[in-house]
């Protein structure tokens, strides 16, 4: 049963999300599933790659205005705001119990390699425009 998103907060979620996915397609990824959901915790998106797994945390924010992305950093816009501050030691543990079950759940074996990672979507509404900013290999 797909999920169903009622606040504006989620539905900029689920927009982040969506265009995350067209993301990482875009790059060459396959997407294995989406809203991989548990008691204790949830992953956005797991995807796979040159035969190593991803996991993708997205964290999205409306702005007036689209920051400039420039060697991973972003430029001030004025509003102090990072998405990737979300990103609490307790939401970490939750994300590593819960991709310790999906591994275990869909039977992955041992030996595959996998990371973490974050992609904070910034989104223009009013302008129909997004960037997606990505931090690679967040550990742990």
């Amino acid at each position: 049963m797909p999920k169903i998103f009622t606040s504006g907060t989620q539905k900029i979620g689920e927009i982040g999300e969506n265009i995350a996915t067209k993301f990482l397609v875009k790059h060459g990824f396959s997407v294995l599933d989406r809203n991989y959901t548990k008691k204790w915790g949830e992953i956005d998106i797991v995807a796979e790659k040159d035969n190593k797994l991803y996991f993708v945390e997205v964290k999205s924010v409306s702005r007036e205005t689209l920051p400039e992305i420039r060697n991973s950093q972003i430029s001030q816009t004025g509003d102090n705001y990072r998405p990737e501050e979300n990103m609490h030691p307790w939401k970490m543990q939750r994300l590593s119990r819960t991709i310790q079950t999906y591994l275990l759940s869909k039977k992955i074996p041992e030996e595959k390699e996998w990371q973490v990672d974050l992609l904070i979507v910034y989104l223009a509404l009013k302008d129909k425009k997004a960037r997606v900013k990505v931090v690679q290999d967040i550990i742990l």
